[in-house]
């Protein structure tokens, strides 16, 4: 897992909910400015601005069709924006491919998990971190390069560990991936994610198909996750679950950002009502 974040400062304030620790002050890692993205004559995201606070778990939901899917491909790389700009801690990433963003600490679940179905859970696991020297295959055979790519692949057959008992499904390390059940897809494809060491992660409906018990097991980690310093933007559908955990939401609606705030402001909000009702705003 990650080292600690430091100690806080007068500048900071503890969340009393997850007891995680929030700077004040504007520290956004996450900036979407005017995006847009048509496909053909159909605009799916219509001038999309927000930021997302860092140490945050920031909910972004919409009624069906509102643009969020296509919102989170754009930030992850997998569409080029028709225009507008996505920058990640100061760095400008709109356009770049998902791995070249992945690269910079900025990584997505998916909907669907895409876990490897003819490896086991720790091989999934294991292959997640970038640069390992293990993957060229003149390293692994040259004499005095190839103890170093040992020692690598040990300390991170180390850290798999440490993620799949975190996640708590250590129990199934030698399991095939394929034969596992969506909640434990789930759970597979965050620790896979959080191989990578990002700063920020991309939740699209981590929740989707995962029983009760498992689903209150992923909200536990990730306000864990949260409290160790990391940021989500968390698309889901369960408007019970956002308005439970998230401390900032972000409505969506006809592609555009209809409003934002906390949940008790999002519930109150007419223009939200009437967005999910079905009704002309």
């Amino acid at each position: 897992m990650s080292e600690s974040p430091p100690e806080s400062s007068d500048a900071e304030l503890a969340d009393q909910t997850t007891g995680a620790t929030r700077r004040s002050g504007g520290d956004f890692p996450l900036q979407v400015e005017g995006l847009r993205k048509e496909f053909g004559g159909i605009t799916a995201v219509d001038d999309a601005t927000f930021q997302v606070e860092a140490g945050s778990l920031t909910g972004l939901i919409g009624p069906n069709g509102a643009g969020k899917s296509t919102t989170f491909n754009c930030i992850a790389g997998v569409y080029t924006p028709t225009d507008g700009t996505v920058t990640f801690q100061g760095e400008d990433i709109t356009g770049l491919e998902p791995y070249q963003i992945a690269q910079r600490g900025l990584v997505r679940t998916f909907q669907i998990a895409r876990e490897l179905d003819e490896m086991t859970v720790l091989e999934n696991v294991m292959l997640a971190p970038r640069d390992q020297r293990g993957e060229s295959l003149w390293r692994a055979v040259t004499p005095g390069v190839r103890g170093s790519v040992v020692e690598q692949e040990a300390a991170v057959r180390d850290r798999a560990w440490e993620m799949l008992e975190f996640f708590e499904i250590d129990h199934l390390a030698q399991e095939y991936a394929g034969n596992l059940s969506g909640g434990q897809r789930k759970l597979l494809e965050m620790a896979r994610a959080l191989m990578t060491d990002p700063e920020m992660v991309l939740l699209d409906e981590p929740l989707a198909g995962v029983n009760p018990s498992l689903e209150n097991k992923l909200i536990d980690h990730i306000h864990d996750l949260r409290a160790d310093g990391y940021t989500f933007l968390f698309v889901e559908h369960d408007m019970e679950v956002i308005m439970n955990n998230c401390d900032h939401i972000i409505v969506m609606h006809q592609g555009r950002v209809l409003t934002e705030g906390s949940a008790e402001e999002i519930r109150s909000n007419e223009e939200v009502i009437e967005a999910y009702l079905g009704e002309d705003v």
